[in-house]
């Protein structure tokens, strides 16, 4: 074989080697072209993050692979249109506040009291009535701290009526006639707590000395009344009391209430003022005043007082309410610090605390027959449920059984 068919035969491999390297090369660049375009399209609920506004893009990461996210459904491309809106619904009343426990009944509560008083009710059962019946009957009342002038009032009357034959001398009967008796000292009373005519927010002042539970109360009572659909707005009135704004201001994140607060020291009356005109420009029903239980000042408590109601009675605001707060476990002294308050401010009712507390519950018979106001609301419990109406019937029965 000649050289020159040698040489042919080399250059035709070579040029068919070429050929398949040619070929195989344009073949694998366009697969990595269908796989650049396949991961460069976004799947389903999938969408390709930007870059941070503001922020250049550098050459490494243009370069690599895009990076996929979540993305919520309305950034999504393919998402299909969105329906037409429709027309926004017809505004509706707020909704109610947090709802709140069933309300406690008395005679679970009143345990101290009921064994004092129902331990010597049980005594006199069994036994014929007598002068000394009578006695035990007004030992028991004054260790309940009913007072002396209302244990006198009752027991004169209950002697008056075994004298006269009006009552039988049995137990059974000189119970029910004493229990009638107690009973009606509380004739007419209501616990409603009154709302003004709707011209302007309502406005409950709450005035006691400090420690016997008045912002407490307050805060009890904002939210029970914000249970009940009311727009409250409290007023941390008591300027002087160190943590009393903040205590007030938790109550009222509780309630989902509103609050006016002013700096330590501040006028009492300014920070009423202030409460009441907020309440007016915000339409809210309610609100709850507290005041100062005693004073770092040379002000007298008592002319400070009537200073914040006379505030707490101007337009818009309609003070409907000066409610006296009382510990119930204080008994006889409660009623000298009453007293004092309500010949000064002119209370309409009173809210005894803590009265699960004490075996001194004969203190709420004291409170309305020597002072002739009505009580309104009494403390039972720790929670917001158990600050309850009062109800004579129940508590008079609770006592008895």
């Amino acid at each position: 074989m000649s050289a020159a068919i040698i040489i042919l035969i080399v250059l035709g491999v070579v040029v068919v080697a070429a050929v398949g390297l040619v070929a195989g090369t344009r073949e694998r660049r366009r697969l990595r072209r269908g796989q650049r375009a396949s991961a460069a399209r976004p799947s389903a609920g999938t969408a390709r993050s930007a870059p941070t506004a503001g922020t250049a893009t550098s050459t490494a990461t243009a370069a690599a692979p895009p990076r996929l996210v979540e993305a919520p459904p309305e950034a999504a491309s393919f998402a299909p249109p969105a329906p037409a809106a429709s027309p926004p619904p017809a505004a509706s009343p707020a909704p109610p506040g947090p709802a709140l426990a069933e309300r406690p009944a008395l005679r679970d509560r009143l345990g101290r009291a009921r064994a004092l008083l129902g331990g010597y009710l049980d005594g006199i059962r069994g036994r014929a009535v007598d002068d000394s019946t009578l006695e035990q009957l007004e030992e028991a009342m004054l260790l309940a701290d009913v007072g002396i002038g209302t244990t006198t009032k009752v027991l004169d009357d209950l002697r008056e009526k075994v004298r006269s034959g009006e009552i039988e001398r049995t137990p059974d009967a000189l119970l029910a006639s004493l229990r009638a008796d107690l009973e009606a000292l509380f004739e007419g009373d209501s616990p409603d707590l009154r709302h003004g005519t709707g011209d302007g927010p309502t406005v409950w002042l709450f005035i006691g000395v400090n420690g016997v539970g008045k912002t407490t109360t307050i805060g009890k009572v904002a939210a029970r009344e914000s249970a009940e659909g009311a727009k409250v707005v409290l007023a941390a009135g008591d300027t002087f009391r160190a943590a009393a704004g903040e205590q007030l201001e938790t109550w009222a994140d509780r309630a989902e209430a509103g609050i006016i607060r002013g700096s330590e020291g501040a006028d009492p009356s300014s920070v009423i003022f202030d409460a009441v005109q907020h309440a007016a420009a915000r339409g809210a029903d309610l609100v709850l005043a507290d005041t100062a239980g005693r004073l770092h000042t040379k002000v007298n408590l008592m002319d400070e007082l009537r200073k914040v109601r006379r505030v707490a009675e101007r337009p818009p605001g309609q003070l409907t309410e000066v409610l006296l707060v009382l510990d119930a476990t204080t008994g006889q002294n409660g009623l000298m610090q009453a007293r004092q308050f309500t010949e000064a401010v002119g209370v309409t009712g009173i809210v005894l605390t803590k009265l699960d507390g004490t075996a001194k519950g004969g203190v709420v018979l004291a409170v309305r027959s020597e002072l002739g106001l009505p009580i309104k609301l009494v403390g039972v419990g720790e929670g917001v449920e158990d600050l309850v109406e009062f109800d004579p019937k129940e508590f008079v029965d609770a006592l008895f059984q």
